[in-house]
């Protein structure tokens, strides 16, 4: 537990220092504040879509940083002496989700506060979707990250990782976006469901990833 926590703060510290956090919650403001100029003034009608264009931004917003997760490390050999003091990368990896969450989830959460009220949406809706972004985010960081242990170390790695994230990200928009509109809480549960399976696969999947990158 010392192990993965001392790992966790260094990930996050060094996100901190790079100032790659502000990204999404820039990104997102920036997005919220151009899609009246889109769509026009009509209050009732950003008030309908502007929950699943939050939940867009908030996809693309959490794909940002994923050129800086594991391929600056993997290129210096940091990874390699974390692996020769005997931590295994299914460890770095968990570090890595939780400080890469830390990172950008609870502050893309509360720039979704005024993204919100610049999209007219009502008490209900912000309800919704601060519940359903906080289910989510886990996962969109979990995907991002896993796409980064993917790519690390090929050519283009950041268009191929849009083009990795984005078809695998689907059910998670379909089922956040439903929650805004679901009277039965389906959407949530399923939402729940994929979160939490997209979490504990990733560190085994990236550990995996990682040593065949070493290989």
């Amino acid at each position: 537990m010392t192990i993965l926590l001392t790992l966790a703060a260094r990930d996050l510290r060094q996100a901190w220092q790079s100032a790659g956090l502000w990204l999404p919650v820039a990104f997102l403001l920036l997005v919220a504040s151009l899609y009246p100029f889109a769509v026009g003034p009509d209050a009732a009608l950003l008030g309908r879509t502007g929950g699943g264009m939050l939940w867009i931004a908030a996809l693309l917003a959490s794909l940002l940083p994923v050129d800086r997760l594991i391929a600056p490390d993997r290129d210096s050999g940091v990874l390699d002496q974390i692996a020769l003091r005997g931590i295994g990368e299914e460890m770095v990896v968990l570090a890595r989700l939780i400080a890469h969450w830390l990172g950008f989830g609870p502050a893309l959460m509360i720039a979704t506060l005024p993204a919100a009220a610049l999209l007219k949406l009502d008490g209900t809706t912000i309800a919704l979707l601060e519940t359903g972004l906080l289910i989510g985010t886990p996962a969109l960081a979990a995907l991002g990250l896993l796409v980064a242990t993917l790519t690390a170390g090929l050519r283009s790695s950041g268009a191929l990782s849009g083009l990795l994230a984005l078809p695998l990200a689907v059910p998670l928009l379909i089922f956040g976006a439903g929650t805004l509109g679901d009277g039965s809480g389906a959407a949530l549960k399923f939402l729940g469901a994929a979160s939490l399976l997209l979490v504990a696969i990733t560190p085994f999947a990236g550990g995996a990833a990682i040593r065949a990158g070493r290989e």
